[in-house]
C-alpha cells in the first residue's frame, strides 16, 4: 500500500520515491538561491577587507615646526585619499633615533619614509650640496625653480643609488650669519672661529671670508657659542630660536646664503612593494603639500625675526651692494665642487639663470659634451678648459669689446639629443660657436644641423673620419682632436712593437668600425692581418666568448677599441683569466675614470692607450700656465694631476682659436667667423703652436707630432708610455 508524500504526489515504487525526493531537494535549494536576501554577504577572496598598510615616517623636527605641520597634513591626507588602507605614522624629533641612523635604517627597508636635511645625505651622495651653494641663487623663487624643475629632478633621481626614491624639496629655511659683532661684509669675519656642520663645501665657503671653520655637533652649538669656543655660525631663524643662540650671539645679519634644504624620501624597499597606485598617492600628495610647506615656513619667520629682535640682537639686512661683495668672494666655490654636484646640475642651473638675469650683451660660446654618464670626466674637462680661457679672454678685455660667456648642455652620448642641443644653440642669435665631443656618432650627427645653419663648430674631441666633411670648403666643422686617418698608423706600429699577432676588439659603431678598416689597412701594407677581429655592441656586459676567440687564435697582443664600461670589463675579465695581459687601447677608454673604476685588474694587464696631450713633463709655458690656473680655480691638491689632460687643454685652445676668429673678423656673424677661422694668425696654444691652425682645405689642426702612447702610473696619473 504506498503513502501520498508530503508534497502530495503519489510514488508508485521506492525507486520512484527516492529519485523524487532528489528532484524535490534540488528544487528547494535552487529556489532559496533566487529569492535570497541579497543584503546577506557572501564570503569570496575578492570581498575580504584589504589590509591596512601602516607606514613609519621620521624627522629631526619638533612638533611645533612647519615642517612637522607638513608631515602630519601628509598623514592625514594618505589616510583620506586612500580610504583609509594606507596609514602614516610620523615620529618626530628623532624619536626613532639620530639623522644618520635614521637614513640608514631606510636605506636597509626598516624605515619606510624619512625627512632629514640634505647636508646629511650629501655624505653619502655628495652631489646633494647643490643647496649649500652659498650666494648662487639670486633669489629664493629661483632656488625654488632649480629644485622643482630639471635640476632637482637630476639630484632626487642619484637617491636610487642609494636605495632610496627622493620625491621633493621641503624646507627649514634660509641661513643666516649670527655673530657679536655685524658682519657685512666678507673682510668682517676675517679671523673669526666659526662653527659649521662637517662640510668640505662650507668650510670653502667661510675660508673664502678669511674665517677658521669649526665643526661642532648641532646639539653643542649653542654652549659652544657661549663658551666662545666659536664666534659665530649660520642658521636658519627657526633653529637660532628654537636652540637660543640668539640668547648668546648680539648680531645677526640676514643674508639669506645658504638653504637648509630637507629631502622627502621613501625606503627604495618599502617603495618597490608598494602597488603604483600607492606609489603615486604618496609621491604625489608630497609634492602637492610642498609650496604650503615652504610658505608656512616663510611665514612663520617673521614670529621668529620679533622673537630674536625682543631679545635685543641687532639685526642687519644685507643690501643688493654688500650681497655682490659676498657672491663675489664665493663665485669659485660652484667650479670646485662641479665634479661631485654635477657638471650637469649645475650646467642647467647656470642656463636657467642665464635666461633671467642675462646682460644681453655678451658673447655666448656653446658647449655639448656629455657631462653625466660614462664620458662626464671628459664633459667636466671641457668645461674647466673652456671656462678657463674665457676668463682669460674676459680678463684682457673681451672680444670686440664684449665679454664671453659660456653655455652647456648635456647630450648624456645620446645622438638625439645632441642634434636638439645643437638645434637649440643654432636658433640663439648671441651663439656664435659650438664646442663639443666625445662621442663620434653624436658629432657626426650634429655636423648635420650647423651645416644646415652654418654655425661655427669646434671639436676639441672626436676622431673618427666622418666627423669632417670631404668636402672642407665653406664646411663650418673644425677639429682640434686627433683623426682617425693618422691615428690608424701610430697606433698599428705601436701594436706592432709588442707583438706579431695581433687581435681586435672593436666597438660596433661609426667609430670602431672605421678604425677597425683604418687599422686593417695599415696591417695588410706590412702583409699582417688581425688573427681575430670581434665586434661588440655598447652595454655588451660579458665578454667570454669574444676573449675566448682571441685567445684561441693565438693573438699575443690585443687591440681594443671601447669606451669606459665595455674596456673595463674587457681588462678586467683579462685579469681574471690570466690570459692575454698586453692590451694597446685607443683613447676613448680615458674620457672617464677608467683607473678609478678598474685600478686592480690594471695591475695585472700592460695597458697602454692612445693620447694627445699630458700636463707631465710638458715644457710648453702655455702648457704649464694652464696647469696653474686650473690648480688655483679648482683647488687641486698638489699630488693630484689633472684629470682628463687632453678635454681641459684641447677645449681651452679651441676657445682661444674660435676667439681669434671672431677678433679678427670684427664681426659674431657666422660665416664670417668661418671664413676667418681658416686664415688665423700663429698661436702659442696649450697643446701646440698653430701656424696656423687650419686652412681652408685643412680642418683639423693636430699632426702626428702631437701624438703619444700613455699608460696609467701606480696612483692613476696619465704618463707617457715607453716606446
Amino acid at each position: 500500500m504506498c503513502r501520498p508524500g508530503r508534497s502530495g504526489v503519489m510514488f508508485k515504487s521506492p525507486v520512484a520515491a527516492v529519485i523524487g525526493l532528489i528532484l524535490l531537494i534540488a528544487l528547494f535549494l535552487a529556489t532559496s538561491l533566487v529569492y535570497r536576501d541579497e543584503s546577506e554577504p557572501v564570503l569570496s577572496n575578492d570581498a575580504a577587507p584589504a589590509a591596512i598598510d601602516v607606514l613609519r615616517f621620521g624627522h629631526n623636527i619638533p612638533e611645533d615646526s612647519a615642517l612637522h605641520q607638513a608631515a602630519a597634513r601628509f598623514a592625514a591626507l594618505v589616510a583620506e585619499r586612500s580610504g583609509g588602507q594606507l596609514q602614516v605614522e610620523v615620529f618626530p624629533a628623532q624619536q626613532l633615533g639620530t639623522d644618520d641612523q635614521m637614513l640608514e635604517m631606510a636605506r636597509r627597508g626598516e624605515l619606510d619614509i624619512l625627512l632629514t636635511p640634505t647636508a646629511k645625505v650629501s655624505v653619502s651622495l655628495p652631489a646633494l650640496q647643490y643647496a649649500d651653494l652659498p650666494f648662487y641663487f639670486p633669489a629664493r623663487e629661483d632656488l625654488y625653480d632649480m629644485l622643482d624643475g630639471e635640476p632637482g629632478r637630476i639630484l632626487l633621481g642619484k637617491l636610487r643609488d642609494i636605495d632610496l626614491i627622493g620625491v621633493t624639496f621641503w624646507e627649514n629655511g634660509f641661513k643666516h650669519f649670527t655673530a657679536n659683532r655685524p658682519l657685512r661684509s666678507p673682510a668682517d669675519f676675517e679671523g673669526m672661529n666659526i662653527r659649521i656642520m662637517k662640510s668640505r663645501l662650507l668650510m670653502e665657503q667661510f675660508h673664502a671670508f678669511g674665517a677658521h671653520s669649526i665643526p661642532i655637533d648641532f646639539h653643542a652649538t649653542r654652549q659652544a657659542l657661549a663658551d666662545q669656543a666659536v664666534d659665530g655660525q649660520e642658521n636658519p631663524l627657526v633653529a637660532i630660536v628654537s636652540m637660543g643662540l640668539h640668547d648668546v650671539q648680539s648680531h645677526l645679519t640676514l643674508s639669506s646664503h645658504g638653504y637648509l634644504g630637507y629631502i622627502f624620501m621613501i625606503s627604495a624597499q618599502v617603495f618597490d612593494r608598494l602597488s603604483a597606485s600607492e606609489q603615486a598617492l604618496l609621491i604625489d600628495t608630497a609634492r602637492e603639500l610642498t609650496p604650503w610647506e615652504r610658505a608656512e615656513t616663510h611665514r612663520r619667520e617673521e614670529a621668529l625675526l620679533e622673537t630674536i629682535r625682543l631679545s635685543g640682537v641687532s639685526i642687519h639686512q644685507l643690501t643688493a651692494q654688500e650681497r655682490a661683495q659676498f657672491a663675489a668672494a664665493t663665485e669659485h666655490i660652484p667650479g670646485i665642487f662641479e665634479e661631485v654636484i654635477g657638471a650637469d646640475v649645475l650646467s642647467l642651473s647656470e642656463e636657467l639663470l642665464d635666461r633671467k638675469y642675462g646682460r644681453g650683451d655678451e658673447i655666448v660660446v656653446g658647449l655639448d659634451a656629455d657631462l653625466s654618464q660614462e664620458c662626464r670626466s671628459a664633459g667636466l674637462g671641457f668645461r674647466r678648459g673652456a671656462a678657463l680661457a674665457i676668463d682669460e679672454i674676459n680678463a684682457a678685455g673681451g672680444v670686440l669689446g664684449r665679454k664671453l660667456k659660456l653655455i652647456a648642455r648635456d647630450h648624456k652620448g645620446l645622438p638625439s639629443l645632441g642634434v636638439s642641443d645643437m638645434e637649440y644653440f643654432a636658433s640663439r642669435p648671441d651663439v656664435v660657436g659650438v664646442l663639443g665631443g666625445v662621442q663620434a656618432s653624436v658629432a657626426v650627427a650634429q655636423g648635420d644641423v650647423v651645416r644646415r645653419a652654418g654655425l661655427p663648430f669646434v671639436v676639441p674631441w672626436a676622431a673618427a673620419e666622418e666627423v669632417i666633411a670631404q668636402d672642407r670648403a665653406g664646411d663650418p666643422v673644425f677639429r682640434v682632436s686627433a683623426s682617425d686617418t693618422l691615428v690608424a698608423p701610430f697606433v698599428i706600429e705601436h701594436v706592432l712593437r709588442h707583438g706579431k699577432r695581433p687581435a681586435i676588439l672593436f666597438e660596433n659603431s661609426l667609430w670602431g668600425r672605421g678604425n677597425l678598416e683604418s687599422m686593417r689597412a695599415q696591417l695588410k701594407q706590412r702583409g699582417l692581418d688581425f688573427v681575430v677581429a670581434e665586434s661588440f655592441n655598447r652595454g655588451e656586459t660579458n665578454f667570454e666568448l669574444e676573449l675566448s676567440r682571441v685567445e684561441q687564435g693565438g693573438a699575443d697582443v690585443l687591440m681594443m677599441i671601447a669606451a669606459p664600461d665595455e674596456g673595463g670589463r674587457i681588462v678586467k675579465r683579462l685579469a681574471e683569466r690570466g690570459m692575454l695581459t698586453r692590451v694597446v687601447s685607443h683613447w676613448g677608454i680615458s674620457c672617464g675614470d677608467f683607473w678609478g673604476d678598474n685600478s686592480d685588474a690594471l695591475a695585472k694587464v700592460d695597458l697602454s692607450f692612445f693620447q694627445t696631450f699630458t700636463f707631465i713633463g710638458n715644457s710648453r709655458a702655455a702648457s704649464r700656465a694652464l696647469e696653474q690656473r686650473y690648480r688655483a680655480r679648482y683647488a687641486l691638491d698638489r699630488n693630484q694631476d689633472v684629470p682628463v689632460p687632453q678635454a681641459v687643454a684641447q677645449a681651452y685652445d679651441s676657445v682661444h682659436l674660435l676667439a681669434l676668429a671672431v677678433q679678427q673678423a670684427g664681426t659674431t656673424e657666422h660665416a664670417a667667423v668661418q671664413r676667418a677661422l681658416e686664415s688665423l694668425p700663429p698661436f702659442e696654444g696649450a697643446v701646440r703652436r698653430y701656424a696656423p691652425a687650419f686652412s681652408p682645405r685643412r680642418h683639423d689642426a693636430m699632426g702626428v707630432e702631437n701624438f703619444h702612447m700613455a699608460r696609467y702610473a701606480s696612483n692613476g696619473a696619465i704618463v707617457r708610455a715607453e716606446h
